[in-house]
């Protein structure tokens, strides 16, 4: 493929089940506390048990049934690495199709710790692959409406360094940047350290690392059964098409000032105040 050349796949042509992989959950935990039964009095710190529920949003309305991954309780970091498979399918997603993601803690009730919405296709209407990064709203249910009260998505005036190498990452993942061994090894190295700096400044702030699936070639979103190139009822059914031209028959403007001027020619003189005969008025 040229670089000029950019193919791509429909997205309803794909009868394939919506499938993304929940990898893991980055950020600073503080250790819950239980309670002594007898005294009431707190005892040692636990470890959290945290899952994630997804769902799916279509037009800002639950597609299907919601579902959840296993219970989490080595971290942190709190690592699933669960791969999810929805009923749904690409090809009956919309382009306002949205995926809900809630963390939620176990280890004492039902806890919440925060909730992110991201979309399923990006502005130019391509369907998202690799790796994303999504920022929870703490203390809050993830929101399907549309558009949503907990995007997921860092805003662009907040990114930093470490998104726009997340970013070249993605591509890189995907083959779109060449690999080089050696400078590979010192670019992650360097990328690690980023990642320990801003570890620090957000401070309190959890972010879920989900994998979406990719294909050979890009997906661009079509609705189903959406054809712009019909073929003619009249060119399907009929080898000889007659069509009408109202103006056939009558004098053609220019050629008129061609056959005018033609006759001055013959004549070896132009005259500009010539009038027409008679028979030219006729």
């Amino acid at each position: 493929m040229t670089g000029n050349e950019f193919r791509f796949f429909l997205s309803c042509d794909i009868n394939l089940p919506v499938t993304f992989r929940v990898e893991r959950l980055e950020g600073n935990f503080p250790l819950p506390k239980f309670p002594n039964s007898e005294n009431n009095a707190p005892t040692e710190n636990r470890t959290s048990e945290l899952y994630v529920e997804c769902a799916l949003y279509i037009d800002g309305a639950p597609f299907g049934l919601p579902t959840g991954t296993r219970l989490e309780s080595t971290g942190p970091p709190y690592c699933w690495n669960e791969l999810i498979t929805l009923t749904t399918k690409y090809r009956d997603l919309t382009a306002q199709s949205q995926l809900t993601f809630t963390v939620w803690d176990l280890s004492h009730g039902e806890g919440l710790i925060g909730g992110a919405t991201i979309l399923l296709f990006n502005n130019k209407k391509q369907l998202k692959t690799g790796k994303q990064k999504l920022r929870l709203w703490a203390g809050k249910e993830a929101d399907g409406t549309f558009p949503t009260s907990t995007p997921g998505k860092v805003p662009r005036h907040e990114r930093g360094e470490l998104e726009r190498l997340e970013k070249l990452v993605n591509k890189y993942e995907r083959g779109q940047i060449q690999r080089v061994d050696w400078l590979d090894r010192l670019t992650f190295k360097s990328m690690d350290r980023i990642k320990e700096r801003e570890s620090l400044k957000n401070g309190s702030s959890h972010y879920l690392v989900v994998d979406f699936c990719s294909f050979e070639h890009r997906v661009v979103f079509q609705e189903s059964g959406a054809n712009f190139l019909l073929p003619s009822p009249i060119a399907s059914t009929n080898d000889i098409v007659i069509v009408w031209d109202p103006e056939v028959g009558k004098i053609n403007p220019s050629e008129h000032k061609q056959l005018k001027l033609a006759r001055s020619l013959t004549r070896a003189v132009i005259d500009r105040d010539l009038k027409p005969s008679s028979n030219e008025r006729k």
